[in-house]
C-alpha cells in the first residue's frame, strides 16, 4: 500500500494548478470579537464544481494519464460533490463517465453531475452503488476514481492545506470535516510538513460517526444503516484502509449533533455571505469546543469544504431560527474522541 507523502502533494499541485482555483482565506471580524480568537476560512465552496473534491479527482485522472494508462471510461461512486468533480474532470478530456450513487443524492448535485455529461446510475443504498462501481471498474480501459480511499485522491485533497500554509502562518489548529477521511488525511500530511506545531482536528456528524467508532474501537467500523444527517457530504458508511492510519494520527476528532450543524450553517452563511454546505459548517462546532479549552489567543483555520445545497436541504437548515442565539464559547466544552 502506497504511503502518501508531502512529495505526492507537491506533485499533485503541479498537475492540477491550471485546472483549479486557489481560493483566498476569509474572516469575520464580528465572529472573532465574539469568540476572542482569530478564525480564518479557506473557501473551497468557491472552487470549480463548488467543493474541494475536484482536486483529488483531477489529480487521480491526470496522474493516470501521465502514466500512459489507456482510459476509455471513468467511473466513481459518490453522494454528490465527488460525483460532480469526477464528471467535470473527465469532461475536460472528453472521456465518458458513469457515476454510481444512492437514490438520496442531493437533487442539485445530481443535476450538476448530469450537466457535465455524466451518466448517473442510482441505487436504493450507498453500499449497492459502491458494489456496482467496483464491478464496473473491472472492465478494460476503465479508471475508477474513489471518493477518498486512494493515494492520488488523498494527495490531491492535501493541496488545500498546502495552500493554506502559504497564505498564512502561525496557525494553532486546522479544522475540516471528515467523511471518508481524504481531506483530513491530506491535510495532516501537509500540516506535519509545513507547520508541525499546528494541530489537525476533524469533525464528523454524530448520526454518521463511523470514523469516531473506528477510532474508539481500534479498527475500521462500518455503519449498519445509512446516515441521516444534514451533513450529507460526510455521510460515508466507512473510512478506508488508506485513510484510517492517518485519521488515527489526528490531534482531535469531534462528533457533531444535527442542531449545531444547522446552527453553524446559518451563522456562517450570515457572517461570510457565502453559500456554505452543512458539512463545511459542522467544523465550527469543533472550533468552539477547542477554543474554549485554550488559555491564550489562538489562530485557527477552517476548511469550508463545499457549497452545494438543494432547496430541500435549505428548508431543513432554516426551519428553526438559530440566528437569535449569538455565537460564543461553551462553558463546558466537549472532549474530542482522540
Amino acid at each position: 500500500m502506497h504511503e502518501v507523502t508531502f512529495a505526492d502533494i507537491s506533485a499533485a499541485r503541479k498537475r492540477i494548478a491550471s485546472y483549479v482555483r486557489k481560493p483566498d482565506l476569509m474572516t469575520s471580524a464580528l465572529l472573532n470579537h465574539w469568540l476572542g480568537h482569530e478564525v480564518l476560512f479557506k473557501t473551497e465552496c468557491l472552487q470549480r464544481t463548488g467543493a474541494f473534491k475536484l482536486r483529488g479527482a483531477l489529480n487521480t485522472l491526470l496522474h493516470a494519464r501521465q502514466q500512459k494508462q489507456s482510459i476509455h471510461r471513468v467511473v466513481a461512486s459518490s453522494s454528490g460533490n465527488h460525483a460532480q468533480a469526477v464528471a467535470y474532470a473527465a469532461s475536460l478530456f472528453h472521456i465518458p463517465v458513469t457515476i454510481f450513487s444512492a437514490q438520496n443524492i442531493s437533487k442539485i448535485k445530481a443535476a450538476a453531475t448530469r450537466s457535465y455529461g455524466a451518466e448517473l446510475r442510482l441505487f436504493p443504498l450507498r453500499d449497492e452503488a459502491d458494489l456496482a462501481v467496483e464491478q464496473a471498474a473491472q472492465e478494460p480501459g476503465t479508471l475508477w476514481i474513489p471518493p477518498f480511499n486512494h493515494p492520488d485522491v488523498i494527495a490531491g485533497q492535501g493541496t488545500v492545506a498546502a495552500e493554506i500554509f502559504e497564505q498564512t502562518s502561525d496557525v494553532n489548529a486546522l479544522f475540516m470535516p471528515c467523511g471518508g477521511g481524504g481531506l483530513a488525511s491530506g491535510s495532516l500530511i501537509a500540516a506535519r510538513h509545513n507547520s508541525p506545531q499546528t494541530k489537525v482536528i476533524a469533525c464528523e456528524p454524530l448520526a454518521g460517526n463511523d470514523a469516531a467508532q473506528s477510532l474508539r474501537l481500534g479498527s475500521i467500523q462500518r455503519l449498519t444503516t445509512p446516515a441521516k444527517t444534514l451533513a450529507d457530504g460526510a455521510a460515508t458508511p466507512a473510512i478506508g484502509e488508506h485513510t484510517y492510519p492517518l485519521i488515527q494520527q489526528l490531534d482531535g476528532f469531534y462528533e457533531v449533533d444535527e442542531t449545531p450543524i444547522a446552527y453553524w450553517t446559518q451563522w456562517l452563511q450570515h457572517l461570510l455571505k457565502l453559500h456554505i454546505e452543512p458539512t463545511s459548517a459542522m467544523s465550527m462546532h469543533g472550533v468552539v469546543n477547542f477554543l474554549a479549552k485554550q488559555n491564550t489567543p489562538q489562530k485557527v483555520v477552517v476548511i469550508l469544504s463545499g457549497g452545494n445545497i438543494d432547496a430541500q436541504k435549505m428548508q431543513q437548515i432554516w426551519q428553526d431560527d438559530h440566528l437569535i442565539h449569538q455565537p460564543s464559547l461553551p462553558s463546558v466544552p466537549l472532549a474530542s474522541v482522540i
